[in-house]
């Protein structure tokens, strides 16, 4: 450590009080950057409102910041006092989902590399009612999933100390047909499933699919696998077997528009050619 961090260092822990010094100590010990009053109590072995008080001035001196109510993050030492610190986005989206969640739509396209512009709102599909909140300028939206369909989910390391549950590439795909607008419009999906195309397990993709239940889905995704010429007859056909009498927009986030595919039962309010340029270069 250089004679500049060590000072910073020094400093650091001379603020921190002797419980203060313990806690910390113990939360990088166990790789607990973010953590809860609840393991602030374990860890000193006081009450809840000990436990308030002390992370209360940890907060007012800038070593921790406050998540939430109940939730805090340690800020790295070197950034130094008196600075609000969010880290990772995805991590502490883990920690706001809690037990059951996943990462998903836009922020799962951005994390498989199936994006071409920035993403700017941190997406988590959950089984449970979780309001969106914004922390330090970073906005969160749950999505609620029915238990019955959450499926579909693996972990990454988002760095050398965390891992995060995401959904596979099949499954993003899926919401984003499901739900265009939470990944930028369909034209955004259209173009992760181009990028991604020689990676899809395309026989998993209509497996799920078809587990979903979702008609808009299963006809979004037969367009495509036919725009974008992907030759597996079967798995189309086992697509289009399903379908109902009933139309539904190609892209739910724009004006009804546009002409009828009978054979997908779809409006297309987005036209093929528009879709066909955006892989053609």
């Amino acid at each position: 450590m250089n004679n500049k961090l060590n000072l910073k260092h020094n400093e650091w822990t001379k603020s921190l009080g002797p419980q203060g010094g313990r806690l910390v100590l113990n939360l990088y010990e166990r790789n607990h950057p973010i953590f809860r009053l609840a393991e602030v109590q374990e860890i000193l072995g006081i009450n809840h409102n000990a436990a308030l008080q002390l992370v209360f001035n940890l907060v007012k001196k800038g070593i921790a910041t406050r998540l939430k109510p109940g939730l805090f993050r340690l800020v790295p030492f070197e950034l130094g006092f008196e600075r609000e610190y969010l880290g990772n986005p995805y991590v502490v989206a883990r920690e706001l989902a809690g037990k059951d969640y996943y990462l998903s739509h836009g922020s799962a396209f951005d994390l498989h590399q199936m994006v071409t512009q920035p993403q700017l709102i941190i997406f988590v599909t959950t089984p449970r009612l979780i309001r969106p909140r914004t922390i330090l300028g970073t906005e969160f939206k749950f999505v609620r999933c029915k238990a019955i369909d959450f499926f579909g989910i693996t972990e990454i390391w988002v760095d050398k100390n965390e891992k995060i549950k995401i959904s596979d590439l099949e499954r993003t795909l899926l919401d984003g047909l499901k739900e265009p607008n939470y990944c930028g419009g369909i034209t955004e999906v259209a173009k992760g499933f181009w990028i991604k195309r020689e990676k899809i397990d395309f026989t998993k993709l209509v497996d799920y699919a078809l587990r979903l239940q979702v008609g808009a889905v299963i006809r979004r995704l037969g367009f495509l696998m036919e725009l974008y010429e992907i030759k597996l007859p079967q798995e189309i056909n086992r697509l289009h077997s399903t379908l109902t009498a009933t139309y539904q927009l190609l892209d739910p986030g724009l004006p009804a528009g546009g002409k009828f595919l009978a054979r997908w039962k779809l409006r297309l309010n987005i036209t093929p050619d528009e879709l066909l340029n955006l892989v053609r270069t």
